[in-house]
Order: structure tokens, then sequence, then C-alpha cells
């Protein structure tokens, strides 16, 4: 009978991973540590509190008293006798009820505008083989790097009769070649099989934009929209250098009035005299009224935007 020796197998040093072995996960993707989920906790406390005391102490001011501010030393923390004054003098008439209506015109038709021209470029510069499409996109892409001027541009709105007019507010920044390439960006991604099967339909470019593309790029249609939207609400420049009618300046310029040069708009000069209104409070309101449709509007967007600015824009 023959005897057989078990042997150790020979050692062959530390273990390598094996050919399709995951790889080591880099040291910002392992789990964070207690103190790191504290720290960050910590940090977006912070930098929600420096958000919302601000906005808090706007809206508690603009809502306070004249005896409450005065008391206060000019900013209410803490809400006492609330009341409602400055708001129903700022919305019974006057200039800051034809700014908010100035600017609420514009925003829409402006907008409107806006998407308007920027899809159907976007879509025309996206379609394979179309007219001039290189060309077309490389002198916008050039005006992204290289503008006329403050000069150039002021003389040519001039020259084309639209100072002091509403027009002068929209077509001078009506399109942005950013919102542009990315409208085109999301439109190329856009299967290429939905757009021949249609075409075999006897569909054309019309009726594919409009019941093929533009369905399916909700997303991104909604982001670009609030782009637009904030842009022409926000937007002072243009009506400080084209419009010379006070009459005609929409909102956020009537706030500058009111918080840079401290003037009083027309309608409200009796109520502060008369001590019924603090001047204060009157700046916080209008301050308020300016930032309530962005901030009404922005969550109802808010869920597109991840969809909206990275879907074609980034590839593999």
């Amino acid at each position: 009978m023959t005897a057989v020796i078990d042997r150790p197998a020979p050692s062959r040093g530390p273990r390598r991973p094996g050919r399709f072995a995951a790889p080591p996960r880099p040291v910002w993707e392992e789990p964070p540590s207690k103190a790191g989920s504290a720290a960050k906790g910590t940090v977006i406390v912070l930098a929600c509190l420096a958000v919302l005391v601000p906005l808090w102490i706007i809206v508690v001011t603009s809502l306070s008293s004249k005896e409450t501010i005065t008391e206060a030393g000019g900013l209410v923390i803490f809400p006492k006798d609330i009341t409602f004054v400055a708001y129903q003098e700022l919305l019974s008439g006057g200039q800051v009820t034809r700014a908010a209506l100035v600017s609420v015109g514009v925003t829409v038709t402006g907008t409107l505008f806006s998407m308007v021209v920027s899809v159907l470029c976007a879509y025309g510069l996206s379609r394979p083989g179309s007219v001039g499409h290189r060309l077309i996109l490389m002198t916008l892409m050039v005006t992204m790097f290289f503008g006329a001027g403050l000069i150039p541009t002021y003389l040519l709105v001039q020259t084309l009769g639209l100072t002091d007019t509403y027009l002068a507010l929209i077509l001078p920044g009506a399109v942005s070649v950013f919102n542009i390439l990315v409208l085109r960006g999301f439109f190329m991604g856009i299967s290429s099989e939905l757009v021949d099967s249609a075409r075999i339909d006897g569909a054309g470019d019309w009726r594919i934009l409009w019941q093929i593309v533009l369905p399916l790029s909700r997303a991104v249609v909604a982001v670009i929209t609030l782009f637009y939207a904030v842009g022409y609400w926000s937007a002072w420049f243009n009506a400080s250098i084209y419009l010379t009618d006070q009459q005609m300046m929409p909102l956020q310029n009537v706030l500058i009035q009111l918080v840079q040069k401290q003037e009083i708009p027309v309608g409200l000069n009796m109520a502060v005299r008369a001590g019924d209104l603090s001047g204060t409070a009157i700046q916080m309101a209008v301050m308020v009224l300016a930032l309530l449709p962005v901030a009404v509007l922005s969550p109802f967007v808010q869920k597109h935007f991840k969809k909206g600015m990275l879907t074609g824009a980034v590839k593999g």
C-alpha cells in the first residue's frame, strides 16, 4: 500500500483580483463617515438658513405696520401687528400696478417669441443635411464669444425706431445661443427611427416637430421656457437705456427706484407723507412681488431640470 502525503500548496503571494473582478472604487464613492454626514448636514442647514432668513425678514417687514417697523429699527424679524396695507396700496393702482402689468406682458410675450424662434432654429440645426447647417451653427457660436457692444446695439435699436417701445425690452435679447444649443442637443438625441417612420407615413417637418419632437422634449422645453421667463422678468437694463417714459417702466426698474434712489412710486407719496405707510414696508412689498412669480413657478419645473439639462448633452 502506498501512502499519500498531502503537501501544502506553494505560496503564490497575495491574491490579485481576477480578470472580471470589479476595480476598487474611488474614495469619493465610498459611504461617508458619521462625521462627514454630520458636516454635510450642517452645511446644508446653514445654506438653507442663509437663503430663508433674509426672505423671512423681507416678508415679515412687508406685512408689518409703521409702528412695528419703527420699534424694530427698520427690519422686523418677529411678526407683530400683521397688516396688508402695503400690498393693498401697491395693487390699488398707480405706478407699481402698471409696472407689474408691464412686466407680466413683456415676460409672456417675450418668452413665447423666444421659444418659437429657439425651437425652430434648434430643430433645423438638428436635422442632418439641412441647408446652411454648418455655416449657421458656426455663426451662432461666434456670437457667444464676440458681441457688438453697447453703443452699436443702442444705435441699431434707435435706428429701427424701437426706443420708447416695448419691443426694445424683447428683441435685443430675444434669442440665447446657449438655449438653442441645449435644445439642439436634445433633439439630436431623439431616435431617428421615429422620424424616419413618420416620414414614410407622409408626415412633413412641421408635423414631425409638433407631434413627435416636442412631446418627447417636454423636459428641456420646460427648462428653457423657465430660463427665458426668469430672464425677461428680472431684466432691467434694457428699460433703463431704451425707455424714457416712467409709465412704461417694468417692475424691476420701479424696485431700483425704491431701493437705490429712495423714490416713492407715483400714487403712494400722499400715503407715506400722511404717515399711513412706511417706506421700508413698501420697499419690502415690492421685493416680494418681484420674487413671487419665480418662487411659485420654480418648484413645478424643478423636476425637469436634471433630465432637461443632461439628456442629449451627455453622450456615452
